[in-house]
């Protein structure tokens, strides 16, 4: 912007210059005529035509021609038809090559008349040219970036491509791997459940295959949101709402007690990331710390909602158990996503807390 107004100035004061040096000042009407096509060129971008018609009197009254010139060269830049630019080029020919028409055959010299015409056609033929060059390159410039702007949609898209794939063989292998494991361990729960005579290991079989069940059910959910690439009318169903919390409670395995409780007409997502950091902490019991009793606290600070997870020590060996240690980090992005925190460490007594805050929103 700034190179475009120093341009302007410097195309005023040259043709103003012009003006001064070749401009006749005895006579008025050349003068008035010049000073008005130089001060027509401060309005070019507007009106190129105008400004045009404007400066073609001064061709025929004074010596200059400069302001012509550039008046021609805005109308080139900015004109489309190619035949209306070739009669202003005309138009510009004839100024220049005969300011004096009414003289012309009064000399009656053809051969300085044809030198004048080839002059003068050159002379117009050369800003009009420069104006259409500017054009092709600006109208050069546009079409790469239209074409940059293809290839990068285009890159976009073969990385979609290339993800879906990623999806759906990681959705074979998530339904060949992991759910014949999860059946097999269903189907063991099942035979023991059936075949043994001591009631905790019956409950116990039996509490492993619901656990095993509810897994398959939500890996098949999995695989089809996978298999669906990303689609956005692809949700995971159902999703856990705290209608299902004492459901996952009963069935975790684990001594555990939960107080308070929200109100139904709380967000899905606020329900969701309660049921899930529930559910993550219970998973880490059983893993890390068997035997302990668990407490699970819901209340309403201000227009916060905070949950409470507690779990005393240890009274059992543990058994190592593969983990990907992602448990909390995810449980924390879930939480930051909605505005959330998500606090934990050991407690006194040899336990472990994890504290959810969320702001309360209904739905």
């Amino acid at each position: 912007m700034r190179r475009e107004r120093l341009f302007d100035v410097g195309a005023v004061a040259l043709a103003a210059l012009d003006v001064w040096i070749t401009t006749d000042w005895d006579g008025p009407d050349g003068t008035v005529l010049a000073c008005v096509a130089v001060l027509g060129l401060l309005a070019r971008h507007r009106r190129p035509v105008l400004v045009l018609v404007l400066t073609l009197p001064a061709l025929f009254a004074s010596n200059s021609i400069i302001a012509t010139l550039i008046a021609l060269y805005t109308v080139a830049r900015q004109e489309e038809d190619r035949r209306l630019l070739a009669g202003y080029v005309l138009a510009v020919a004839v100024g220049y090559s005969f300011p004096d028409p009414y003289g012309l055959f009064v000399e009656a010299d053809l051969s300085a008349a044809l030198l004048s015409a080839v002059y003068g056609t050159m002379t117009a033929l050369a800003p009009a040219f420069l104006g259409q060059l500017v054009r092709a390159r600006h109208d050069l410039s546009l079409r790469l970036s239209e074409i940059e702007r293809a290839r990068e949609h285009e890159r976009l898209l073969v990385a979609e491509q290339v993800l879906a794939r990623e999806r759906a063989q990681l959705a074979r292998e998530m339904h060949d791997v992991v759910s014949h494991q999860v059946s097999l361990i269903a189907v063991r729960a099942g035979a023991l459940q059936v075949s043994t005579s001591d009631p905790d290991a019956r409950e116990a079989a039996g509490t492993i295959r619901g656990l095993s069940v509810d897994t398959l059910d939500e890996l098949r959910h999995m695989v089809a949101l996978l298999r669906a690439s990303g689609s956005p009318s692809t949700e995971l169903a159902p999703q856990p709402t705290l209608g299902d919390l004492e459901r996952l409670l009963a069935g975790s395995g684990i001594d555990v007690s939960l107080e308070g409780e929200l109100p139904a007409d709380a967000a899905p997502v606020v329900q969701r990331a309660i049921y899930r950091t529930v559910q993550e902490e219970l998973t880490n019991v059983r893993k890390h710390a068997p035997g302990a009793t668990t407490s699970v606290r819901i209340e309403r600070d201000g227009p916060d909602v905070l949950v409470t997870v507690a779990n005393t020590h240890a009274t059992r060996v543990s058994v190592p158990l593969p983990s990907a240690r992602h448990g909390l980090v995810g449980l924390r992005e879930r939480a930051e996503l909605i505005g959330g925190s998500v606090h934990s460490g050991p407690t006194t007594d040899g336990g472990y807390e994890i504290r959810l805050r969320l702001p309360f929103t209904r739905s």
